[in-house]
């Protein structure tokens, strides 16, 4: 049975950091592109960072990149997010995702690609 766990999620004020880790079982993990995606209330769930299998590839959506830094330990069967720099719109519920594949590149993350979700952990940025 797959199990995904996100940990390290808080309270912060504007401008400071957070990491986010999120270990798997029951899979391994280099077998599989990881995501993180976000919602915040009232809003849909979106696509934040990527990274291919072998952590050599990442994709971040435009609102995050230069702040957010993805980083995936196979070893450990653990994902990372290093969120930098935060502001009050960062504030949602953030969510690990796995997806089956081992792919050269990361282009893009969409929802409907991810195989195996968690529970999330809540991020909220006070200003």
């Amino acid at each position: 049975q797959v199990q995904v766990v996100e940990s390290g999620g808080g309270l912060v004020q504007a401008g400071g950091s957070l990491r986010l880790s999120c270990i798997v079982s029951g899979l391994s993990l280099a077998d599989y592109t990881m995501g993180w995606f976000r919602q915040a209330p009232g809003k849909e769930r979106e696509g934040v960072s990527c990274i291919n299998w072998s952590g050599l590839s990442t994709y971040y959506v435009d609102s995050v990149k230069g702040r957010f830094t993805i980083s995936r330990d196979n070893a450990k069967n653990t994902l990372y997010l290093q969120m930098n720099s935060l502001k009050p719109e960062d504030t949602a519920m953030y969510y690990c995702a796995a997806s089956r594949g081992r792919y050269g590149r990361v282009y893009d993350i969409q929802e409907y690609a991810y195989n195996y979700w968690g529970q999330g952990t809540q991020v909220t940025v006070s200003s």
